[in-house]
């Protein structure tokens, strides 16, 4: 007698399982997202077939520089927190069409000529695509070895065939486990299809970059349990109407998770931009104007200078607009009220908007000051110098608190040729470690002083 086919519903937002459809789903109240999916006979029956390890002391454990690999791109480097560790699993995301294929491609080039061999995984173009693509980038070596495989098994297979140390999926979303009786990009398969991946990357010691896409609100397309599984998440972001591209370490067991490496893309290929400092200022010679200013964020062990926009209209709603890109939406309710209540700038009934130039997201309170110089200025229609850096946050009282790294962020502004720092009161050692000749250092401890020292 046959057997009963068992079926269930999986929410292809989350992952949350059922037995039955659900109009909405309760673990993240999102609608219409449960598919039914059948249950493979052999499912419950699967063992991970982990390798067994012997148990040692953690002083008996070895770690050499050999435990890293490194591609050659800095800025790839920085995000990884010195390069690729051996038996890792990195989870690369992004918008279509953004660069993460031609990334991983000249990647492979560099670590190609390390005599490391590379097989690459193509589940969604032809080796013929994947070729012509090289071509263009100029990759072309005897140790990048491409297969167009969108089934796991198979691709398992060839590991063992070609014995690589390193192995790149593009994407997680096109490949299928054939034990999964789902279609490709479902949560079963994506969760399954890692966790075979990691297993593969554990045993074998073969680090293993898988490809990933995002969905329209930004989030990665999949489980949420792939971003626990993976070592890294690295996500390569970027405005379709500019070249530059900026990749940054949402998660990192292996380094800092604040670092953002900045590219550029050309037709030959993505280009490392060395001081994104100067590409984000590089509009800075051009006659200043009202309600700009211009920052220094640090991300990670970078420091980049930022050029912040604030415009100040009058409102035709019955209540007044809030708008920030790059800047927290809170944040910028709390500035303004810091202006309204300590300094006396009416915005009750303006609109106000606040964007940082680049795309870059600020979430560090340093920038408060020079967010709150550049809405003062535009509502005042004043103007501050253009090679003034301003550096502070913002207090509830009005007062200028100190920030990290403060002599880092000054010696990033000397070297582009800022005249003048506008920086909260510090104490008495590390004053005497801010001795610039070149730039002109004001301490403030009020809004209110700052608002008059960078105005005079």
């Amino acid at each position: 007698m046959a057997s009963k086919i068992k079926t269930k519903w999986i929410c292809q937002n989350c992952g949350y399982e059922t037995a039955s459809y659900l109009g909405r789903c309760p673990d993240c109240s999102q609608f219409s997202t449960f598919c039914e999916e059948i249950i493979s006979k052999d499912s419950s029956n699967k063992t991970n077939n982990m390798q067994s390890f012997p148990v040692s002391s953690i002083k008996e454990i070895e770690v050499d520089e050999k435990t890293r690999i490194l591609t050659n791109f800095e800025e790839l480097d920085r995000v990884l927190g010195g390069g690729f560790v051996q038996g890792s699993l990195v989870l690369l995301a992004g918008d279509p069409g953004i660069g993460k294929s031609t990334l991983v491609l000249q990647s492979c080039e560099k670590i190609c000529t390390q005599n490391k061999k590379v097989l690459y995984i193509c589940a969604e173009e032809s080796t013929t695509q994947v070729k012509l693509r090289a071509q263009r980038l100029g990759v072309n070596s005897d140790n990048l070895y491409v297969t167009a495989q969108n089934c796991l098994d198979e691709v398992v297979k060839q590991i063992d065939e070609v014995k690589p140390d390193f192995v790149i999926v593009d994407s997680i979303q096109a490949v299928y486990c054939s034990e999964i009786m789902s279609s490709s990009g479902s949560v079963s398969q994506i969760r399954e299809c890692t966790n075979l991946l990691m297993r593969q990357a554990k045993n074998k010691n073969i680090t293993t970059i898988i490809i990933g896409h995002v969905t329209k609100e930004g989030n990665i397309a999949g489980p949420r349990v792939l971003e626990h599984m993976v070592d890294c998440v690295i996500n390569f972001e970027g405005d379709k109407y500019k070249t530059y591209r900026l990749l940054r370490s949402i998660k990192n067991r292996f380094g800092s998770t604040n670092e953002v490496g900045v590219f550029n893309m050309e037709e030959s290929g993505l280009v490392e931009i060395k001081n994104p400092s100067e590409l984000f200022l590089r509009d800075k010679e051009l006659e200043a104007t009202s309600g700009t200013t211009v920052i220094a964020t640090v991300e990670g062990t970078r420091v980049l200078l930022l050029e912040v926009q604030a415009l100040v209209a009058n409102t035709s709603y019955p209540a007044p607009r809030r708008v920030a890109r790059g800047v927290e939406y809170n944040r910028l309710l709390q500035i303004l009220a810091v202006l309204e209540k300590r300094v006396g700038l009416n915005l009750s009934k303006k609109d106000v908007y606040v964007n940082v130039i680049g795309g870059i997201d600020i979430t560090e309170p340093a920038a408060d000051l020079g967010i709150a110089l550049a809405i003062l200025t535009c509502e005042r229609d004043v103007v501050i110098s253009s090679d003034t850096l301003i550096i502070g946050e913002i207090g509830l009282n009005g007062e200028i608190r100190p920030v990290a790294n403060i002599e880092k962020r000054l010696k990033e502004a000397q070297k582009l040729g800022f005249k003048k720092a506008i920086i909260p009161k510090v104490s008495e050692n590390v004053s005497n470690n801010l001795n610039f000749s070149d730039i002109e250092i004001i301490q403030v401890e009020k809004v209110k002083d700052a608002i008059v020292k960078s105005l005079g």
